[in-house]
């Protein structure tokens, strides 16, 4: 099993779809990666040899962020926006919808589950026994 950035890619996928296991590879850097490193994309994982697992390695580490540093950077920015007080940052501080999506009956994912209206029963009133 290849490691790569942290990440155990699967030994029975293609070379080009396993890499895209790792956060910051999608398909177009993935294929960009091979190319660069002469790894043919159609060899399984676990047909690699230690050369080309380390030609990718190399590669992968020296000129793209990605995992760790990749997150700690998103979340920076993210930080970044709530902190200057803009429009965005308020959405993100609120946990709102951040690009002008519809909020008034969509957004669950974001807003969670609905919070029910509070339903307050009233109070019988006391019935007196005669006699």
């Amino acid at each position: 099993m290849a490691r790569i950035a942290g990440v155990d890619l699967p030994n029975n996928k293609k070379v080009e779809v396993a890499l895209t296991y790792i956060y910051g590879i999608g398909t177009t850097l993935a294929r960009r990666i091979i190319d660069a490193t002469k790894v043919e994309g159609g060899k399984k994982v676990h047909e690699l040899s230690e050369e080309e697992t380390a030609r990718l390695r190399t590669e992968i580490e020296s000129k793209y962020r990605v995992e760790g540093t990749l997150h700690t950077e998103t979340g920076m920015n993210v930080k970044r926006l709530m902190d200057i007080a803009c429009y965005r940052g308020f959405r993100h501080r609120r946990s709102l919808p951040v690009h002008g999506q519809r909020t008034h009956t969509n957004a669950r994912t974001r807003k969670g589950p609905r919070k029910g209206a509070a339903v307050v029963k009233k109070a019988k009133p006391a019935v007196g026994k005669k006699g």
